[in-house]
């Protein structure tokens, strides 16, 4: 069974205008809502691909109440911890004569010293877990060290797989403790490494510093829309990403990563499971707002991608 824990979850809206403009009213033609956050569009993603998880969050108030609604309605596995504060929410504005995105992203409640008891146990009474995910950006409030090194902690202790996509100091706590793959892009590995910057040919060694200095299997480095390099003991595999009219960003990061697990739980190797989840990034790319891929999207480019 795969699970997803969002720390800090939200309730993203999108909607499309001609072009702004300062000082008038824009009257938008249509409003998406989605349940979002990062962990929670990686469950949404395998439900689409055709697989269950189980999506671990906190939720207060009525942007919570939504949260909860709204992934109910898609019959998604929850374990939801109910907190004081109120659940944040994202805007995202497609400006169609540019084709350009403006992303609105709000902060998000602080977490009790309960509220990370709670999400902990909720964690611990998933049965059969395999993969955990944990993905996202983490709440405030809270040494985001602590955080991350007990998430890591209990996926030891419980023999499940930890995959990581979030930054800063709590990844490097993570890394700590033990993470089964890690999927940065080439920011996060700059910091990762204590550089600021990263030639082209410098990639490998960082890539594998972090294996070797780390308690790290696997490093899959995100390049956008240039693919993605494996990097594992010994290994180095790169690939490229299928070429394709973008719309939208929002969620190829998510999409990517949902793609990956899975494979793995699937039991696809880590080579196979790599290239779909670009597919599955990179499908994401051509839907408008916050919606994620389609199915057919992503097999149709891996498909393409193998025929290569």
């Amino acid at each position: 069974m795969i699970v997803t824990l969002t720390l800090n979850p939200a309730i993203d809206k999108s909607t499309e205008i001609d072009r702004l403009i300062p000082e008038k009213k824009m009257r938008c033609p249509t409003l998406a809502i989605e349940a979002g956050g990062g962990g929670i569009n990686v469950t949404k993603a395998i439900r689409e691909l055709g697989g269950e998880s189980v999506a671990i969050f906190p939720y207060g108030g009525l942007n919570g109440q939504l949260l909860l609604d709204i992934l109910s309605e898609k019959s998604i596995t929850t374990k939801g911890v109910k907190v004081e504060e109120m659940t944040r929410e994202n805007f995202t504005i497609n400006e169609v004569a540019t084709n350009r995105q403006y992303r609105f992203v709000m902060p998000g409640p602080s977490l009790s010293d309960q509220d990370l008891i709670s999400l902990a146990s909720a964690l611990r009474s998933v049965p059969d877990a395999t993969y955990l995910v944990v993905s996202g950006s983490l709440p405030a409030g809270h040494p985001t060290d602590f955080i991350m090194k007990r998430i890591a902690e209990i996926a030891k202790e419980k023999g499940i797989r930890l995959i990581v996509d979030t930054s800063g100091e709590s990844l490097k706590s993570a890394l700590d403790t033990g993470v089964y793959l890690l999927k940065p892009n080439l920011s996060e590995l700059c910091s990762l490494v204590g550089k600021e910057s990263l030639e082209m040919s410098e990639i490998d060694d960082a890539a594998h510093e972090v294996i070797n200095t780390r308690r790290c299997e696997v490093v899959v480095v995100s390049m956008g829309p240039s693919g993605a390099i494996l990097f594992a003991k010994n290994k180095k595999t790169k690939f490229p990403a299928p070429v394709v009219k973008k719309l939208t960003t929002v969620g190829a990061g998510d999409s990517m990563v949902a793609g990956i697990t899975w494979m793995l739980e699937q039991g696809k190797s880590i080579e196979e499971a790599v290239p779909f989840g670009i597919a599955c990034g990179t499908a994401a790319t051509i839907n408008k707002g916050t919606q994620l891929f389609k199915k057919a999207d992503a097999f149709r480019l891996f498909e393409w991608m193998k025929s290569q």
